[in-house]
């Protein structure tokens, strides 16, 4: 599988890098790492008010599926309404996640 960085996040490619390797990712994920020194809970929801899924450890990157707004909460990449869905059902705050935008970067979640 081949792993492209970029400015903000690693790109993970379905081409793999030898012969041997086989992709199991989409054509393409973008994935995006969670601020350094942070442990970042994961909820249900886009609040704190939310069940918490599971924690994320140190130097974790996050798939952004889409982005839903919901509660505002403040974090090393400022404040932010905008909760990004990294799998079904689950999102953590854009405030932790480095995508290089206080915007959307990916669809907003139905």
């Amino acid at each position: 599988m081949g792993v492209e960085e970029n400015a903000v996040g690693t790109v993970i490619t379905d081409e793999p890098d030898d012969a041997g390797e086989v992709a199991t990712l989409a054509a393409s994920t973008v994935v995006y790492p969670i601020a350094p020194g942070y442990r970042v809970n994961v909820r249900r929801g886009p609040g704190t008010q939310y069940g918490i899924v599971r924690t994320l450890p140190y130097g974790m990157s996050v798939p952004v599926y889409c982005q839903k707004p919901g509660e505002r909460v403040s974090g090393p990449y400022g404040t932010s309404n905008l909760w990004d869905n990294i799998a079904n059902g689950q999102f953590v705050s854009d405030a932790y996640v480095k995508t290089g935008s206080d915007g959307y970067i990916a669809p907003r979640c139905d």
